[in-house]
């Protein structure tokens, strides 16, 4: 598995406060963390349909995103390819049918990720506009940083700390 591509994608739209908690934490990834050559952070932002190029090469997926699971604000979700929805019948996010519908798209022509785990926070405010998160689901974004890390380590990645310069 230390060879697998895997993708570590956030995604979410950083005008809308809580609903840009995935590209926050993968920021904050990107900051804090060394990666393997195997291993690709990307920041989807909204771009739902148009991922599906980036998601046809990948072995393994995991998604961090804010998740409308009907939680108290800041509860930690996360969620298995088969917890998805399978169409545009359910929507979770704001964009999350089209990143739902791209990743069907892909199994349709048998490429794309052979595992996928959504790494997602129910968030507080996604109400415009705003850049930054509520205080509430800013304080959990170490903790989303560390449930990536152990996602990672599950695929058997171990993520190095940078130094503190």
């Amino acid at each position: 598995m230390a060879t697998d591509r895997i993708l570590v994608l956030g995604v979410g739209n950083i005008l809308l406060k809580d609903e840009g908690v995935g590209v926050r934490v993968l920021e904050a990834l990107i900051d804090q963390y060394q990666f393997p050559e195997n291993v690709r952070l990307v920041d989807g932002g909204t771009q739902g349909l148009w991922l599906m190029a980036t998601l046809q090469d990948v072995d393994h997926l995991i998604v961090i995103d804010a998740v409308l699971g009907r939680g108290e604000p800041g509860t930690i979700y996360r969620l298995e390819r088969d917890d998805l929805p399978k169409g545009l019948r359910a929507k979770q996010s704001a964009h999350d049918s089209d990143l739902v519908e791209a990743l069907n798209l892909c199994s349709l022509i048998g490429v794309g990720p052979q595992t996928v785990v959504v790494v997602g926070i129910e968030p507080e405010d996604i109400q415009p506009f705003g850049l930054e998160l509520t205080e509430r689901i800013g304080a959990k974004v170490e903790e989303l940083i560390l449930r990536v890390i152990e996602e990672l380590r599950i695929l058997g990645v171990n993520p190095g700390k940078k130094l503190e310069q």
